[in-house]
């Protein structure tokens, strides 16, 4: 970052106080961490290239600053446990968007607040609302545990050389208290919904295969821990043939609305499992029985989208905050879980 005034505006936004230790995540040659260091008590700066770390220390070595400065070589989301901070500010290196989000959101105890920059659409993605474009997983998942406001844009040419792309530098504040619910109930419900955001909630958890058969498995779970007894016979020729002519309707579930790195595991695999299932059909080969367990939780899952929250006709990206916990609530009392 060559501009001077950007630098100072990105550090203003965090509000620092003379008390405060600050973690700066890809510090480069220095230039927010010498501003950082004018205020702060101290200055955590963690960066993974060794060259740089030897620069920037280069660069405060003799000074009064180089006391107040520790440097961390490694990469951020591999280091394992941060240190305590009470502010995060970065010029972050695009690749790590979202995973140094999540990071800094899951550190306890919180801090007061995080000043990041991005890629613009990445920084748009961040505080999209529900009903918009860009709105999605990203933004419902953030916007769960923190306040997300876009401070200020910053055009190419405050940086040498110039990148391909725009950035935002986006203020992100825990909230305080931490809501109580599991973070990984709360992404692993996301990740279903958002499969297919653009599509109604039934298509998403009823519409998918491997979505039944990942609530299945939680369910079998939940029930082996609260000795739960389950009828796991097999279902009887009619009855199969029933489900199975539900499961037609839904066959257009390939429409992918999110970004292929955001998507879950099981949605990744299921074209490959429908091919696999084509094939063996073509060559004849006997279908595993459906059980009744199956039709169980593809009963809990229907009375949860239809009865409790009346939401199975309602797309993912119009959804907001207290419909996804309306959701994750009655799942839950149904026994059914996200992780």
């Amino acid at each position: 970052m060559k501009n001077p005034g950007v630098a100072d505006a990105i550090v203003a936004k965090g509000g620092l106080k003379q008390t405060d230790v600050v973690l700066e995540v890809g510090p480069g040659t220095g230039n927010l961490t010498a501003r950082i260091l004018q205020t702060a008590r101290k200055c955590i700066a963690v960066e993974m290239d060794p060259r740089m770390a030897a620069e920037l220390t280069k660069r405060f070595q003799g000074k009064a600053e180089h006391k107040k400065l520790e440097i961390v070589v490694g990469d951020v989301i591999k280091v394992g446990a941060l240190p305590y901070f009470d502010v995060a500010i970065s010029n972050t290196p695009y690749q790590i968007s979202s995973p140094l989000v999540f990071k800094l959101l899951a550190h306890a105890p919180a801090p007061r607040t995080a000043v990041l920059m991005f890629q613009r659409e990445f920084a748009q993605r961040l505080v999209a609302r529900p009903g918009d474009t860009l709105y999605g997983r990203l933004a419902a998942n953030v916007q769960m545990w923190a306040r997300v406001d876009l401070v200020m844009k910053v055009g190419r040419n405050n940086f040498n050389p110039p990148p391909q792309v725009e950035s935002s530098v986006v203020r992100i504040t825990p909230k305080v208290p931490r809501p109580s619910v599991s973070f990984d109930e709360w992404d692993g419900l996301l990740r279903v919904a958002f499969v297919r955001k653009n599509k109604t909630l039934r298509s998403a958890f009823l519409g998918t295969t491997s979505v039944l058969e990942l609530l299945e498995k939680n369910y079998r779970v939940f029930c082996a821990q609260n000795d739960i007894e389950l009828d796991d016979s097999p279902l009887g020729e009619n009855e199969e043939m029933e489900d199975t002519k539900e499961e037609d309707e839904w066959e257009g579930f390939m429409d992918v609305d999110e970004d292929e790195d955001e998507l879950p595991d099981f949605f990744k695999e299921e074209q490959a499992k429908k091919e696999q299932q084509k094939q063996e059909k073509a060559n004849g080969t006997k279908k595993k029985k459906r059980g009744r367990v199956a039709r169980l939780v593809r009963e809990k899952v229907r009375k949860v989208l239809e009865d409790e929250t009346e939401l199975a006709e309602k797309r993912a990206r119009k959804c907001d905050e207290g419909d996804f916990l309306k959701l994750l609530y009655a799942f839950n009392l149904e026994g059914i879980h996200f992780c």
